[in-house]
């Protein structure tokens, strides 16, 4: 074969060998995705409601939060505004035990707690009650940033939730 010949034969094979590393690709990446697909998510069943108001007269003073870990895990628990700024810190390097739903609550108000207490709601969940002290948070929308200390990680609530002031 002169070497033209081989050129050629050589520049018809290459879309052949391109094809079939797309291929392999394409069969290597869908079993990475449904591997993932079955890993648990890190911080599970995030539970905020939409809007609360720390000022109104009603029942809603408090935004209930609430998640589970899918490790055991030290954790600090933070308000962030819309912009990502750290508002308060609920809690600091807690350490919560994995599949284990852990509740608290947050008063609307900026800055560390001073201190805690715990109560029971009426189905028996024990709920965290941190004691924020400084100013009122502003109006405006918030998410809740859940730090996992041991894997140097942070999780965003995947939805946010309102703080009105009336």
């Amino acid at each position: 074969m002169t070497s033209p010949d081989r050129a050629i034969a050589d520049a018809e094979r290459a879309p052949g060998a391109v094809f079939a590393l797309l291929v392999a690709a394409c069969f290597a990446a869908f079993f990475v995705t449904q591997r993932l697909k079955h890993t648990p998510t890190l911080v599970q069943r995030f539970e905020l409601t939409p809007v609360f108001s720390p000022t109104s007269p009603g029942h809603l003073k408090l935004e209930p939060i609430s998640f589970k870990l899918a490790h055991t895990e030290q954790v600090t628990v933070t308000i962030v505004d819309a912009t990502g700024g750290d508002v308060a810190t609920l809690v600091r390097n807690r350490l919560l035990t994995r599949y284990k739903q852990f509740s608290l609550r947050w008063n609307g108000r900026l800055g560390a707690p001073r201190g805690f207490s715990f109560v029971s709601t009426t189905s028996g969940r024990t709920v965290l009650l941190p004691a924020n002290h400084g100013r009122l948070a502003p109006a405006g929308e918030y998410r809740v940033r859940v730090s996992l200390r041991d894997r140097r990680r942070a999780v965003l609530s995947p939805r946010s939730f309102t703080l009105v002031r009336r």
